[in-house]
């Protein structure tokens, strides 16, 4: 193949997802031509339809198959047949931890046009991002239950860190506030109850900056107190390393303030690309408008701009992201999902 070619594993979901995928591949298939970027994609059909009609979620036979793509672009899964916290699992966490994709990176950016719920707050206030730790902490599954259904019921899930799982994130998130041009970053911890966990954070941070990163500016919030910032004076953030629970809580936040989950666009990454990383909008599946030419696209649009990126391509990249400025103005509010893609491609 080519050296710019690149094999991409398609999973759309369920709902809006496959409405949302199919946009943002028609985005995709105009700039890969314009920049000479080749392609190939195969779809694979996991979500709630899947496993209601088969039972699987994602076997292990299937991550073997994903291992070989370059690659993971997913629209949406969910299904209110089905019991919380199994597609969750089986299929979101099971590719996390198969695949080691360490890194969760969720850019927070208010795009011109899209309205903010903080007063008097610009695009030029909302722009930082958030490296979360993504295979560690609670969502590791480090727990368990005795005497359940008796008043003596016993339930633990216990925030488990090791050296490597810490100091491999936070030097990501390192890399990535050297690459920006504000040269900033803010640890995200408890250190005044969670001490044992976060004082390793915080060594770590300290230790990762000092030796590797002196030019980077360092910061340490609470996370209570961070979230009250973000919400205030988000202009305060640049760069946001955090561990898994508190990266997921935060980055809701950062969702609402940058327009609403049609906006948020996230990542999981394996920053040594020894596996494929999995790219996808924040959004739910949406079942309730499905089907009704009602699903906004941006997200999808913004995933797509951030897995180019990551892939290399970055003119192709440059390209969403300059379309993306002239679209969002457009009172997206009021456009199908059809008329969003169609402006979009007017804008390529």
């Amino acid at each position: 193949m080519p050296h710019n070619s690149h094999k991409i594993a398609v999973i759309p979901g369920d709902g809006i997802g496959p409405e949302i995928t199919n946009v943002a591949f028609e985005i995709l298939q105009h700039v890969a031509k314009k920049n000479s970027v080749t392609y190939i994609e195969r779809v694979f059909p996991f979500g709630g339809n899947h496993y209601l009609l088969t039972g699987e979620t994602l076997s292990q036979e299937s991550i073997e198959e994903l291992k070989k793509y370059d690659a993971i672009f997913m629209g949406a899964i969910g299904s209110p047949k089905i019991k919380t916290g199994i597609l969750e699992k089986g299929i979101l966490l099971n590719i996390r931890l198969s695949l080691d994709l360490y890194i969760n990176y969720r850019p927070v950016k208010l795009y011109p046009g899209v309205d903010t719920p903080i007063k008097d707050k610009t695009p030029s206030d909302i722009d930082f991002v958030v490296i979360r730790e993504n295979t560690g902490g609670m969502y590791s599954g480090v727990g368990g239950v005795s005497m359940k259904g008796t008043l003596d019921e016993v339930a633990i899930n216990t925030k488990v860190y090791n050296y490597k799982q810490v100091s491999r994130c936070i030097r990501y998130a390192f890399k990535i506030a050297q690459s920006r041009p504000r040269k900033l970053i803010a640890l995200i911890g408890k250190t005044n109850i969670l001490t044992y966990v976060f004082d390793l954070w915080e060594r770590v941070f300290k230790e990762i900056g000092e030796k590797e990163f002196p030019e980077i500016k360092r910061e340490y919030y609470n996370v209570d107190a961070a979230c009250m910032h973000i919400i205030k004076s988000p202009e305060k953030f640049d760069v946001i390393v955090t561990s898994n629970t508190f990266g997921d809580i935060i980055t809701e936040i950062g969702a609402v303030i940058q327009g609403g989950i049609e906006m948020a666009a996230s990542s999981n990454l394996n920053p040594e690309k020894t596996t494929p990383s999995m790219f996808a909008p924040v959004s739910s599946s949406a079942l309730d408008i499905t089907a009704q030419n009602k699903a906004n696209p941006i997200a999808a649009i913004i995933s797509m701009k951030m897995m180019l990126a990551f892939l290399g391509e970055h003119n192709a990249a440059d390209d969403i992201e300059k379309a993306l400025q002239k679209v969002t103005p457009m009172n997206l509010d009021r456009m199908s999902t059809k008329e969003i893609a169609k402006a979009f491609m007017n804008g390529l």
